[in-house]
Order: C-alpha cells, then structure tokens, then sequence
C-alpha cells in the first residue's frame, strides 16, 4: 500500500545517494566549527535537500509502507529521547543532548528518504546502491592496510593526508609494544580499529553467500573470492575481538543454509589462502605475534573490565529514571559525574540505550530491530517464491535476504561491547535491507498473490 504520489528522483539525486552511501564510514574526515561536523554529515544533508528540490519540482512522491512504518519509529524515537530532555540536570548535558539529537535527526530523515528514494529506482540502482555502500568500506580498509604499512615505516599517513585536510590529529591506533617494538591495529578512516573491525563484518556476511552462489564462469567470481579474502585480513588486522564475535555469529547462522557450501573449495580456497598468507607473516615473527594475540585473547584485563563494568550503570541509572534514562548523548556526562573521567563512551550499544533512553527507548529500539528482521524474513519469502517460480533472481535474492540477516546479527552481537549501531553505515544498511524486498517484487507478476501483497508493504 502507498501514498497517492509517484516521483522520479534526478541524476544529481541519485549520484548524492551512492556518494553518501560510499562514504558512509568516514568518521575521520570530520571539521570542528563548534560542534563536529562530519563529511557524511554534509553528504547526508546535500542529498536530503537534493531530494526535497525533486519532489517540490515534481509534486509527486511514492511513499511505499515500509517507508511510513519507519517514519513512525523515527517519530517514536524523537518523542521518547524529547521527553526525556527534561531529565537532563547540566549545562554539559543540554550541550551533549543538542549534538546527539542533531545527529540522530539526519540519521532518521536519511533513513526514511533512503528507503523512498531506492523503492522509486531499477534492481540495477539498487545493486549500484549496495555496490557502493561495500566499495566504501573496502576503500576505507584498503587505506587501513597503506595507513599500517606506513606506520611500520616509520610514517604517520593520517598526519600527511588527513590533517591537513580537517586539522584534527589522526593517526593510527597504538596497541603497545614488544621488545620495543609498536604493535600497530589499523582504523584506517574510523576512529578506531574496534570500530573498522565491526563494520567489516557486514560486507564480509553480505557478499559471502551472494559469493558461493555465483554461477560457475560468472565474471565476478574471482573479483569477489579476492575482495572477501582481503576484508577478512583486514579485519585480523584490526585484533577486534567484537569484530570476530560478530562474524562468528553471522557464519553460524549462514551455516544452517550454506553448510553444503562450507565445505566446497569454492569457500575452503580463498579462506585457506588467506589463512596460509597470514600463517607466513606470523611464522616470520613469532615471538612478537604470540605475545600480541596471547595479550587479545585474555579476558581478565583492564580493556575486558571497562566493557563489562558498563553494565553495571543500568540498574542505577534506571533506578532513578526509569522510563526515559538520563537523555539522549548523556552517558559521558553522567560517568564523568561518577568516576572522574571525561568523554567517555558507554563502549556498549545496548547499555547507551538502556541509560539514556530508559526502558521507553530500549522497548521502541527492540521493535525497530523485530521490524527489521521481519522484513528480512520477507525478502527470504520472496526469493524462494521466486525460486518455486523457476525464475533465476531466487539465485541472487535469497543470498542477499541471508546475508544480511547474518549482518543484522553479528552487528548486534558485536555490539554488546561496541556502539556502531549509532553511526551512519547502519542507517545506510538499514536503508538497504528495508528497500530489498519493495524493490525486488514490483518486476514479479507471476508470485503467488498473497507473497506479493506481503513483500510489497
């Protein structure tokens, strides 16, 4: 069911689209005016009001269901963190709680508008959509592996190519040393390797079952067993123990469809080959990697006790304000209040939405998720109508519909100690998962009528 209004969106607006989508994880290229402004900030902000132009020029725009539903969560989402502004007791945290909102409005609006603009456009908009979403984040890594390389030379990349271009202080994440030696974990254009490992999992629980079902001689088969290889050491570069938890489940659950797969040389030659790369490298200094990866594998350190510590605000924030937390952007504000530190993140998703959105917020973010897995399981519907229909799309929908339920997942499993859930790419990757389905059943004339009315809300 749509609104009565149809639109077709320009060239200017599409090319702002798959720009902002590309650098959708570009945390780095940031500008301090006062607040921080972000380049994806002002790629967002271009293209909403790129958009806003056509449908004023047009007087027509096609608002698919799902759009509507998402523009109620947004306006769920604004109405619990505006009333729980009232909550806020510091001049820090009005400060905190007008940078989050700002943000968290662009993100909505890009979510909403996103979803409207890919239902509007072709399946091969949409593949140039997810196609640039991934090759920014392989971009991103590809500058993570110059930006080690570099440092192992002796140079600070961020300091010749990044500084001068937002006057800020980038560089690469110092892990420690061996034998006086740097232990170096790359975060490339993130602001941390935690962060590039976690985001990684998602083009990797993509493209992998996309990848194992490409017919045999399709041109893309090597291009994307090279791409997978080169993210997944990347991501080991990272030593981001969030970011393997994360791909870990992801794999579990394309395991239950895939298995078969798993054990084919279609997926055993490229995992082996990156595994026998990286056995060399570590061979050549042992010394120095068993100590680096004992030291990641210990779960009784200091970085283990922060992560887990966190949890322990829940029960005495929602103690004092139950229903509507400490307000939007506030948990800093509030951990400085107890221990003394400052600008310091809650280091888990799950426990800045409990905190500051209260029981309210936590309930609207959990039906948004059950929302997005419900339209997951849609697009999954979709693609085996399509294979019971013996139309070859099935062989490119279904991977998609998996991929990103083991995307979905992972991110929210590494997020239990990380917060990346907050940030642009998952927006974007919401964005995408939530247009799959409307865009992948309007060319279907001959699915079953009832899959047709489910998968084109």
């Amino acid at each position: 069911m749509t609104a009565a209004i149809s639109t077709r969106m320009s060239r200017r607006t599409d090319l702002l689209l798959l720009i902002t989508l590309f650098a959708a994880t570009f945390e780095k290229l940031h500008w301090e005016v006062g607040v921080s402004v972000s380049l994806a900030d002002l790629l967002a902000g271009v293209y909403l009001i790129s958009f806003a132009v056509d449908c004023a020029v047009s007087h027509n725009l096609k608002a698919p269901r799902t759009a509507l539903v998402t523009l109620t969560f947004s306006a769920a989402f604004l109405i619990c963190f505006l009333a729980g502004f009232f909550n806020i007791e510091t001049t820090q945290g009005l400060t905190q709680f007008g940078k989050g909102m700002a943000k968290l409005v662009i993100h909505l609006l890009f979510l909403t508008v996103a979803v409207i603009h890919l239902s509007d456009r072709s399946r091969r908009f949409y593949w140039n959509a997810l196609s640039a979403f991934v090759a920014g984040m392989a971009a991103n890594a590809a500058y993570g592996i110059v930006q080690l390389g570099a440092a192992e030379a002796g140079l600070n990349l961020d300091k010749r190519l990044l500084d001068p271009l937002t006057g800020g202080a980038a560089s690469i994440n110092i892990y420690g040393a061996v034998g006086g030696q740097n232990v170096y974990r790359p975060n490339a254009l993130t602001g941390d390797p935690n962060h590039l490992g976690v985001m990684l999992i998602m083009p990797l629980l993509i493209l992998v079952p996309v990848y194992l079902r490409l017919e045999r001689g399709h041109r893309l088969r090597w291009p994307l067993a090279g791409l997978l290889g080169f993210l997944l050491v990347v991501l080991l570069a990272t030593l981001s123990r969030s970011g393997l938890l994360g791909l870990g489940v992801g794999l579990l659950i394309l395991a239950v469809p895939y298995r078969h797969f798993f054990v084919r040389a279609r997926f055993l030659v490229p995992v082996g080959a990156v595994f026998a790369f990286l056995a060399a490298v570590v061979y050549e200094r042992r010394h120095f990697f068993s100590t680096v990866i004992s030291s990641r594998l210990q779960t009784n350190g200091n970085s283990t006790s922060i992560h887990l510590g966190v949890y322990d605000f829940i029960p005495q924030v929602l103690h004092s304000h139950p229903l509507l937390g400490l307000g939007l952007n506030n948990f800093s504000v509030y951990y400085q209040f107890v221990t003394g530190k400052t600008n310091w993140g809650p280091h888990s998703f799950y426990v800045s939405t409990m905190v500051e959105g209260g029981i309210v917020g936590s309930v609207i973010f959990a039906l948004f998720l059950w929302y997005l897995f419900r339209r997951l399981a849609d697009t999954r519907a979709l693609g085996r109508a399509l294979t019971a229909a013996g139309d070859p799309l099935a062989a490119r929908v279904r991977p998609l519909a998996w991929g990103m339920t083991a995307a979905l997942a992972g991110t929210m499993a590494s997020n239990a100690f990380y917060l990346t859930m907050q940030f642009y790419y998952f927006y974007a990757f919401a964005a995408l998962l939530l247009a799959a389905p409307l865009v992948f059943s309007r060319f279907q004339a001959q699915l079953p009528e009832r899959r047709s009315e489910l998968v084109t809300r």
